[in-house]
């Protein structure tokens, strides 16, 4: 059997149950362990599928956002974690941007006590909580108003990104893969690819729900990402397939 012929026999299989494991890819199509894990790798790196503890299921489409309020609710002590995780990469004088979302919102609650740092977000509720909370020099992007995600988006948004220099950014994202980050809204595009380009390093920052879920629009490649940093829940044999695309995964 060619690679064909297996990457549509296991997506088949996947067409009639939500997990297959690597052990019954490998009886059913009588081959290696070695073979199943390039053919998964193959289908997730064109983001058909997502690699899962002992086995693979396909990926899941996303065709709308949460609201920032109903994010909130979710996997709030993963994103604890990687808040504390990601304060910890930044070093003194360090202009930093924060991405719109619940997760950054973490990680700026972690920075709340440097008064050494710049920081620059598209956020408005971490702009309101460091006006309050914190002693940083801080600048917000302004651009087009996106109300459900409270920031904002859009070239305006992009332009200002252009403008500064900026040490590390910490982007947020609601679905991705191997093959990048992806968002139902389109104006979310620009701003995410801007601080990609503009920034020295560039951290992923995501909880692993959201690992395996594919958006309308592809944002950014993963190979734009220095790293990723995520929860323990992170499925060890993607760490090992983004390892060997040169992007290190840190976990806590």
């Amino acid at each position: 059997m060619i690679p064909a012929e297996r990457h549509r026999a296991i997506l088949a299989l996947l067409s009639n149950q939500e997990v297959v494991s690597i052990n019954q890819l490998t009886q059913q199509l009588r081959v290696s362990h070695m073979t199943i894990r390039r053919d998964i790798g193959k289908l997730e790196a064109d983001s058909r599928v997502i690699s899962v503890s002992g086995g693979v299921q396909l990926t899941e489409t996303m065709h709308s956002e949460l609201s920032h309020e109903a994010k909130t609710t979710q996997n709030q002590s993963a994103k604890v974690s990687i808040g504390l995780l990601a304060s910890e990469l930044v070093k003194p004088n360090t202009t930093v941007y924060l991405d719109a979302g619940t997760t950054t919102l973490e990680i700026a609650h972690k920075l709340s006590h440097r008064d050494d740092i710049m920081v620059v977000t598209n956020d408005f509720v971490i702009a309101a909580f460091l006006m309050k909370n914190s002693k940083c020099s801080l600048y917000h992007t302004g651009g087009k108003v996106d109300r459900e995600n409270q920031s904002c988006v859009g070239s305006k948004a992009a332009r200002l990104l252009n403008e500064l220099n900026i040490d590390l950014a910490f982007v947020s994202t609601s679905s991705w893969s191997q093959r990048g980050i992806s968002t139902p809204s389109e104006d979310k595009i620009q701003v995410k690819q801007a601080i990609v380009r503009f920034a020295k390093t560039n951290y992923l920052v995501s909880d692993s729900s959201k690992y395996g879920k594919i958006a309308t629009f592809h944002a950014v490649d993963m190979n734009c990402f220095d790293a990723v940093i995520t929860d323990s829940n992170f499925p060890s044999s993607c760490i090992q397939d983004l390892s060997e695309q040169g992007i290190k995964v840190v976990t806590g």
